[in-house]
């Protein structure tokens, strides 16, 4: 014998009937526009979503600010490497001028010795004497320690005159030369790498 099917009660329906869900009313006597509404979702808090996380607006604006900031200390960091680095490449350049300069001005003052070296090996007299060999070789040694110190002689003897580095005090007309060319040199000039330490004497031909 098959089992009777129970009907649901009437009760029953309304208890299991959809409820409608319930919104408080508005309070009497006011009423909300679509503006109000819409004034009301702008005053919360926009959000933003980032690879899973989520930012509001004013942590938005603080990372922007901070990334602003991170780039101005950034640029000013690159700027002071820049001036330091601007520094030392002239700090160098400034000890090594001094250098270069102390150095000019000690060799100066010993080529008296070698201009009075020269005079004494070109004098005449007996090339045979021990006393002037003895010279000779003095002022091939003192020669090869100027050499040694990076101090060279100006070539001049039959050179083209040239201002930077010799002074002309006489001049002469010879055939034998060319123009503007020197003829004889009254005292040897030298310099120091680039740096003219003293100027030659010249005679100027033409």
């Amino acid at each position: 014998m098959s089992e009777e099917t129970k009907q649901p009660t009437g009760e029953e329906v309304e208890n299991t009937a959809p409820q409608e869900e319930e919104t408080s009313p508005a309070p009497e006597g006011t009423e909300t526009t679509p503006d109000e509404t819409a004034e009301k979702a702008e005053k919360k808090p926009r959000k933003k979503k980032e690879k899973g996380y989520t930012f509001t607006r004013e942590q938005v604006e603080q990372m922007e600010l901070a990334a602003k900031q991170l780039e101005s200390v950034k640029d000013q960091f690159v700027r002071l490497t820049a001036e330091y680095d601007n520094y030392r490449k002239r700090t160098a350049k400034e000890k090594d001028g001094l250098y270069q300069d102390a150095r000019a001005d000690t060799v100066r003052e010993f080529l008296a010795v070698y201009d009075n070296l020269e005079r004494a090996c070109a004098a005449e007299g007996d090339d045979d004497s021990p006393h002037k060999k003895g010279l000779i070789m003095i002022f091939h040694q003192y020669q090869e320690i100027l050499q040694k110190l990076g101090v060279e002689e100006i070539p001049a003897q039959g050179q083209p005159f040239d201002p930077e580095t010799m002074n002309a005090v006489m001049h002469v007309d010879d055939e034998n030369f060319g123009e503007n060319v020197v003829a004889q040199v009254f005292q040897s000039g030298f310099r120091l790498g680039d740096k003219v330490v003293r100027h030659a004497i010249v005679q100027v031909a033409n």
